[in-house]
């Protein structure tokens, strides 16, 4: 007789290059506001003197690997792309320095963080919860990730084309706080996990996406992450 009333669901796990073994993801935290041009974009400014950084999370279940369809989900007529550069830890630490976060890090990757951005304005209006406009399934892209244990990586450019097109173009260095930064602050909240990905903010440029549509988003140094999006799931709103 099985322990379960039905099957539990697999491991969530990402490939690393240049190694047979893949890397099992626990969590998946997404940084808002971490460049100020998207910042401005959305309409706010960012003081980093008298703000901290804050954060969302994802279901596990909404990971996806690069080369994936997506389904373009129920409930939105605005649904968005945002390229990230992703952090994978591999050692755990709770209330860390950053100058002892480099020792948390395995390696990164290239990460879509895909967005129902009429669900996600509306609920921001109305003081609610993003879950319905970030949580979305299907909705955390990440490419193979490329091993650079206990390395800060150096200031790369990121960007993202929409069927060939330029739609966002960056540097890391853009970053309001850095990976450092983000590791430690994060750690005042979470005991960190092996496994844990970082999604560290998006630059400017993010917009919306249609059937049809092929992403590509890089980071300069690290890799590529590639989707095409899918024919409409369920009713739009």
């Amino acid at each position: 007789m099985s322990t379960y009333l039905f099957d539990p669901p697999p491991v969530a796990a990402l490939a690393v290059r240049g190694l047979a073994q893949r890397f099992p993801v626990k969590r998946l935290f997404f940084v808002g506001r971490n460049y100020a041009a998207h910042a401005a974009e959305m309409g706010f400014t960012v003081d980093k003197s008298r703000e901290t950084p804050f954060y969302f999370t994802k279901s596990l279940s909404t990971l996806v690997p690069s080369g994936a369809t997506l389904p373009y989900p129920p409930g939105t007529r605005n649904f968005h792309y945002e390229v990230e550069l992703v952090v994978a830890l591999h050692q755990g630490g709770f209330e860390v320095t950053p100058e002892q976060a480099p020792a948390l890090i395995y390696g990164y990757g290239v990460g879509l963080d895909m967005t129902r951005r009429d669900l996600q304005q509306a609920a921001r209006e109305l003081g609610r919860p993003w879950d319905l406009g970030k949580d979305v399934e299907h909705g955390a892209v990440c490419s193979e990730l490329l091993p650079l244990p206990g390395q800060v990586l150096a200031p790369s450019a990121i960007g993202l084309q929409v069927n060939g097109q330029t739609r966002q173009q960056a540097s890391t260095e853009q970053l309001i706080w850095s990976i450092p930064e983000l590791i430690a602050d994060l750690s005042r909240f979470y005991h960190l996990q092996p496994g844990d990905l970082i999604y560290t903010g998006t630059p400017e440029g993010v917009g919306p996406v249609q059937p049809g549509d092929q992403l590509r988003g890089w980071v300069e140094g690290v890799g590529e992450v590639a989707v095409a999006i899918g024919p409409v799931d369920g009713p739009q709103v």
